[in-house]
């Protein structure tokens, strides 16, 4: 059976009948130990490599929002955002990439949140060779419903949630296919550096430019759009994953909410926005009563170069 699949029917005693109800899929069947996640029984194999799709064919794709990245410019879009999420079909349960999205351009229909499972149409991203890239066709998405915190977001992302981050860097390194998406779990945040954004490089101003340049052509309406401000500042994680020998790990965190914070701290100065900053992404979302999993991915052009696209932090349960 493949991992993550159902299976239909059972037969006994020449019955047939459905024996896995759909709150099945919840139960944790085992305790959990310290450092470990909780899967479900039929979970798919956290550290299995993905294959991607032979073709460029359609597909609909079921998925549980769990990763909106910062936006960068693009000379075409005026901004793109990297969005990622776990795919709920059960026989291809695992890791999506759905990239380029203009969020701000979106129609109000096709607007979604993290943490709301989506259908989609998307293809296989031919122009990556990473597994888990797909090319969406961002009209064709709807919204199915919102998953609250914590409990109904945690029974799906405990089944994704294990392996090291040395491991991931290790296997990106082999020129082999590996997992280019994954969720882990820290056994230790080290610090937060945060440092005052450089501006953007010459070539994202030149397609800020480009992209300008397109709106004031005569007949296209520029209306509210704006070309994408560089944030204030720059951040990265400094933690021990969970293999023995990690020696320690600094990762540039490209959230949506690490800049959407910076937006909101913009009547304070450095210092304070600094501070604020910290005390959000280091002393609250890193606490130590939290259940901490960080959401990480690599580059396309440097494959063992991951990132932090996301956190996912529910209160840590006492063990029994």
């Amino acid at each position: 059976m493949p991992a993550g699949a159902r299976p239909a029917t059972v037969a006994a005693h020449g019955l047939t009948w459905s024996p896995w109800p759909d709150w099945f899929w919840y139960v944790r069947l085992d305790r959990k130990q310290p450092g470990e996640s909780q899967q479900s029984l039929f979970a798919p194999e956290p550290g299995a490599v993905p294959v991607k799709p032979a073709g460029s064919l359609p597909v609909r794709l079921r998925v549980l929002i769990t990763v909106k990245a910062a936006p960068n410019p693009s000379e075409r879009y005026g901004e793109t955002v990297c969005v990622a999420g776990l795919r709920l079909d059960p026989d291809d349960a695992g890791w999506v990439r759905l990239y380029p999205v203009n969020f701000r351009e979106l129609d109000s229909d096709n607007k979604f949140c993290k943490y709301d499972v989506v259908t989609v149409t998307a293809r296989p991203n031919p122009g990556d060779p990473r597994a888990e890239s797909w090319r969406p066709q961002m009209e064709t998405l709807v919204v199915e419903r919102h998953l609250p915190p914590w409990g109904r977001r945690k029974a799906y992302i405990d089944d994704f949630t294990g392996g090291t981050m040395c491991a991931l860097i290790d296997a990106a390194r082999t020129g082999s296919p590996a997992r280019s998406l994954a969720a882990i779990r820290p056994r230790q945040v080290t610090g937060l550096d945060i440092e005052p954004h450089p501006g953007w490089s010459a070539e994202d101003e030149r397609k800020i430019a480009q992209y300008v340049s397109q709106l004031e052509l005569p007949g296209v309406g520029r209306g509210e759009r704006t070309a994408v401000e560089a944030p204030r500042f720059n951040g990265w994680y400094r933690y021990l994953c969970q293999a023995p020998g990690c020696r320690q790990h600094r990762q540039g965190i490209y959230d949506w909410e690490w800049v959407a914070l910076q937006r909101n701290l913009a009547h304070l100065a450095d210092p304070q926005a600094s501070a604020a900053l910290r005390e959000r992404f280091l002393d609250q979302m890193c606490a130590p009563d939290k259940d901490l999993v960080f959401f990480v991915g690599n580059q396309q052009k440097r494959p063992q170069g991951f990132m932090v696209l996301g956190l996912f932090y529910p209160p840590r349960q006492p063990h029994r």
